[in-house]
């Protein structure tokens, strides 16, 4: 065994490579990299390319106005030309089923959006295949639509039945419950998880709230969620900017602390909560919701480092809505910025127009009752009562929040405003509108 052994070692002698060798291999092996890097680089820019522009630049027109879309597309940087364009086009959230078509010419397709006779938004959906995949776009334009107006009626007892379910609220103390949380914090920001009882029965809302650490009184600033019951997410971004900032979970129980498997217990208390009790007016799920974000309010004035003068809401979807709410219920509230907000002219789909979420009669019939109890909810009738100057803004291609019933609530708001439409988005914004938002709540701040 020992002679094989040797034998081995005989025959596969020790290499030796030279510097020079060695250089030579290294530059080869980079060559190898460089190459195989080119070959399966990731492309700076999509293979397939389109952009959809109306005739009215701002994608409004008058009533009795046709208007166009023309939708301009490359292929690898060359005129798309005899591909079939599929589109649907009719009013804002009510498309035909049937879709007609058009083909590029010389990377162009026009398409008729035609016109409405009553202020309005109309869509179009369209879609094109290259090479196998498939390339969707939504479109919308306005027509005459600062003169949508929405069906929500007011209420004569509206104020009444707010002021009841808000003293209701405010007999149960707060006993606010605050847990810092030191590995959320950083040297300038300190974060709290915070649980609050905001009604009868220990109904309450949890939260996080960060705060600047300078030792100064600041604003403060509440922001309700958006639709759902999925954990909340903590952000400095506010505190960095000099602001006091709480944003919440509306459903009792959902403490975003949990673990997972703890949390989608807690969360199932809001299965459905978006009609939960809607046949009564006292029993909707919405009741508990609104009167416990004033009461959230409220909380934020009541910590030491407030300065005293300023407070601001703000959200986007239901939390646009319930920044609405929020500011209409309570009085200390100073500005308010709601972003694309949901629960806009609920009873809609019933006459035959766009509704906002959650779109209520779109499928059919809803429980008995539901339209009555709705004219206490709606954000119209919210924002018809607003006081403080707004920042409102929405985008045109939204399917969620469709604009037809976001400026029909915008159109009824008659305490100072600022709008900021952005047509080109959907349910989502730009950067550059929060900051746009930012600038203007700056503004407002009294020192």
């Amino acid at each position: 065994m020992q002679n094989l052994q040797q034998n081995q070692c005989a025959a596969t002698p020790r290499q030796t490579h030279s510097p020079r060798w060695r250089a030579g291999m290294g530059l080869l092996l980079l060559l190898f990299c460089l190459t195989a890097s080119a070959q399966f680089s990731k492309p700076r820019r999509p293979y397939v390319e389109w952009l959809v522009t109306a005739d009215h630049a701002d994608r409004n027109y008058r009533t009795g106005e046709q208007a166009t879309l023309t939708v301009e597309a490359l292929k690898g940087g060359a005129p798309l030309n005899g591909v079939t364009l599929y589109y649907r086009a009719g009013d804002d959230m009510l498309l035909p089923a049937e879709e007609d078509s058009v083909r590029f010419a010389g990377g162009k397709a026009v398409i008729p959006m035609g016109t409405r006779a009553q202020p309005g938004f109309r869509a179009c959906s369209l879609r094109f295949s290259v090479g196998g995949r498939q390339y969707k776009d939504l479109v919308k334009v306005g027509f005459s639509p600062e003169q949508i107006r929405p069906f929500t009626t007011m209420p004569a007892d509206f104020d009444k039945f707010w002021q009841e379910a808000l003293k209701e609220a405010a007999a149960t103390d707060l006993k606010p419950e605050i847990t810092p949380l030191p590995e959320r914090s950083t040297d300038k920001v300190e974060v709290s998880l915070v649980k609050l009882t905001v009604g009868p029965g220990g109904r309450n809302m949890y939260g996080y709230l960060t705060r600047p650490r300078d030792g100064q009184k600041h604003p403060v600033l509440f922001c309700p969620p958006g639709a759902g019951a999925s954990k909340i997410g903590q952000t400095n971004y506010y505190s960095e900017r000099g602001y006091i900032y709480l944003n919440i979970c509306i459903h009792s129980g959902c403490n975003p602390e949990l673990g997972d498997s703890l949390y989608a217990k807690a969360r199932r208390v809001a299965d459905g909560y978006e009609r939960s009790g809607i046949a009564d007016k006292d029993s909707f799920y919405y009741r508990s919701v609104y009167a416990g974000c004033a009461r959230c309010v409220d909380f934020l004035c009541s910590l030491p480092d407030w300065d005293g003068r300023n407070v601001g809401v703000t959200g986007g979807s239901q939390g646009g809505a319930l920044t609405i709410v929020t500011a209409a219920l309570s009085p200390r509230v100073t500005f308010c910025a709601p972003f694309y907000p949901a629960l806009c002219d609920l009873t809609a789909f019933s006459r035959g127009r766009a509704g906002g979420w959650p779109f209520y009669w779109r499928k059919g019939n809803e429980t008995p009752g539901a339209e009555q109890t709705l004219q206490y909810y709606d954000v119209v009738n919210f924002a018809r009562r607003l006081k403080c100057p707004v920042f409102f803004s929405f985008g045109y291609n939204d399917d969620t929040c469709p604009p037809t019933t976001t400026y029909g609530t915008y159109n009824e708001i008659k305490a100072p405003k600022r709008l900021a439409v952005t047509p080109s988005s959907g349910h989502w914004r730009f950067a550059e509108t929060n900051e746009e938002a930012m600038e203007w709540m700056k503004s407002l701040l009294k020192p």
